[in-house]
């Protein structure tokens, strides 16, 4: 199922594709083998778009974070954390996830800039200066 949401100032459009089979916890030894999709929350400041979302087991070795042609696109992959042991339950996801924002014009795209701490990925999208709202000077005579 492919749903597409748009953000109340038409700036992001995120178009997801999810399995309704990734959406539970499993305990399946194939779960390497999928790809889940994270979810994110947004918001706007008076400079930039952000987005937050979890990715926990991540590290910035396994994040793939580009800009191509007005998308945002995130990869990561999560490798098992306890290989080789018997685990009781496993209920965070193993394996590959990718999400993709559709961004509106008006993005400093050499601003981007993204931190993981926790394994909450935060991603900064700086406005761009033309879109901006600046003080206009008026001169008197």
């Amino acid at each position: 199922m492919t749903t597409a949401a748009t953000t109340t100032n038409s700036t992001t459009t995120t178009t997801t594709t999810t399995n309704p089979s990734t959406d539970a916890a499993t305990s399946n030894p194939r779960q390497d083998a999928m790809t889940f999709v994270p979810r994110f929350d947004s918001w706007e400041t008076d400079e930039a778009y952000v987005l937050s979302g979890d990715l926990p087991g991540a590290t910035t070795d396994d994040l793939d974070i580009r800009y191509e042609d007005g998308q945002l696109i995130i990869d990561a992959v999560v490798l098992p954390r306890y290989a080789g042991k018997r685990l009781l339950l496993a209920e965070y996801d193993v394996g590959s996830f990718h999400r993709v924002f559709t961004v509106g014009e008006g993005i400093d795209a050499g601003g981007i800039a993204a931190d993981l701490h926790g394994g909450v990925l935060t991603i900064h999208l700086p406005k761009s200066k033309q879109i901006l709202p600046r003080k206009i000077e008026i001169k008197s005579a």
